[in-house]
């Protein structure tokens, strides 16, 4: 079998064996097959796609690249959730402590910022002491004692799926869709869950801005795990406007307790009950969405959920109860956008306003940068809402005058005001199953 041969024929529209993806997957992890040959593979990709089952062998050969872990000791069930990445989307952190709560394995390995959205990991770093990087014995040993852990991804896991990612991000194919669902399901199919709920956005703010492609990405995914013999769903959500009012790694830790505590945002803490309710149905704790979300709700009133967070940041070094002090989110300066006439608010350029809170510090622009955690942005108004000449839409935290004089256009561009009320649009476009 020849890599050039391989090559050709998916340039040519045909159809790979599972034999072929394998030497190809093994070949490239070992070292034998250079960068070149597995670049012009993904250009060919790119242009040509996969059928499901070409998907669900690369993304099997990418999963056995290296360490798939056992989670068999644990009985209860176990399923995790994944998002596309958005502005503002912090879910991640009041769902999983509050479907553990409800008696749900929640093993969840995160990422970091990367490009114009926030990184689950930034966030949670943001706690004093919060611990990211646990051994793999460390994260199975808490998963078995309180049910839930979110950590960054190890070194032995899916090794050949950090190799292509690097070697895509600078070949112009990352946003081939077979090779996301690879990349994606690789990593968390190699948890060795037994279910998976995604969250696919579309919007001014999202990766994938058009909902065809959201749509085209959610079914990829879902027919990977069907092949796979995994139970997965996914939401295609909204990701027009960011999530919530705080955006930024402790504001959006602060907006996540609040979440567990009975309080937040509604559409933060809606999105949060649509996607836990559909893990509990999956896992088999419920058999309906109205009894999930029952559950789900039952464990908020009750204060289970805020004391599984507060039991899961513990467990990870972390200091829970910084979170409600005022240093943990303060800055040298604060500075306010204020409305220039009357009107409603009629839509966010989501992708300004990430990028300009990245600018300010909350994010990346080169990977040697450091984050400054408490750094971000509070909305004082939604799409939708009356604004008055004068009243506050925006404001900006910051430490650093020069960083803020880079965003200040940025975000000051990031949103419109008109005359006539804009349709609402719903947060939650369809369920992919």
């Amino acid at each position: 079998m020849r890599m050039v041969d391989i090559i050709k024929k998916k340039r040519d529209g045909n159809k790979l064996s599972p034999e072929e993806i394998t030497f190809l997957i093994k070949g490239y992890t070992l070292g034998n097959i250079p960068d070149s040959q597995v670049a012009a593979f993904s250009m060919a990709v790119y242009f040509r796609g996969m059928d499901s089952e070409e998907m669900a062998s690369l993304t099997r050969e990418m999963m056995k690249s290296g360490e798939v872990l056992d989670l068999s000791y644990i009985k209860a069930p176990k399923v995790d959730k994944h998002s596309t990445g958005g502005v503002g989307d912090k879910i991640s952190l009041p769902l999983a402590p509050l479907v553990a709560s409800c008696g749900i394995v929640v093993p969840m390995i995160s990422g970091r910022a990367l490009g114009h959205t926030g990184g689950t990991l930034d966030k949670l770093e943001s706690i004093p002491g919060y611990r990211t990087s646990l051994s793999v014995e460390e994260f199975k040993q808490q998963l078995e004692k309180i049910g839930v852990s979110i950590i960054g991804q190890t070194e032995k896991l899916c090794p050949a799926d950090r190799k292509m990612y690097a070697l895509r991000d600078v070949t112009a194919t990352v946003e081939s869709i077979p090779l996301i669902s690879a990349s994606i399901m690789s990593k968390k199919l190699a948890e060795d869950i037994d279910g998976l709920v995604l969250d696919v956005k579309t919007g001014s703010g999202a990766f994938m801005k058009k909902y065809e492609d959201a749509k085209k990405l959610a079914m990829a995914m879902v027919s990977i795990g069907k092949e796979m013999g995994k139970n997965v769903k996914a939401l295609i959500t909204n990701m027009d406007e960011p999530l919530g009012y705080k955006i930024g790694n402790a504001l959006e830790v602060l907006e996540s307790v609040e979440v567990l505590r009975g309080g937040g945002p509604q559409d933060v803490r809606e999105l949060t009950l649509a996607l836990g309710s559909q893990m509990l149905i999956i896992g088999g704790r419920a058999e309906s969405e109205k009894d999930a979300r029952n559950m789900l709700l039952e464990s908020l009133a009750s204060g289970k959920a805020y004391d599984k967070w507060v039991e899961m940041v513990s467990s990870q070094g972390g200091d829970p109860h910084a979170i409600l002090k005022e240093e943990f989110t303060y800055t040298e300066y604060i500075h306010f956008i204020k409305a220039q006439k009357d009107g409603y608010l009629y839509e966010y350029d989501t992708y300004k306003v990430g990028v300009g809170v990245s600018i300010l510090g909350a994010g990346r622009e080169r990977v040697e940068d450091k984050i400054d955690p408490k750094v971000g942005i509070i909305l004082h108004k939604k799409v939708g809402d009356r604004v008055k000449e004068g009243e506050i839409v925006m404001e900006i935290r910051y430490n650093s005058k020069e960083k803020f004089d880079r965003a200040i256009p940025i975000l000051e561009d990031s949103f419109i005001l008109s005359d006539s009320k804009p349709e609402k649009k719903p947060l939650i476009f369809e369920i992919i199953e």
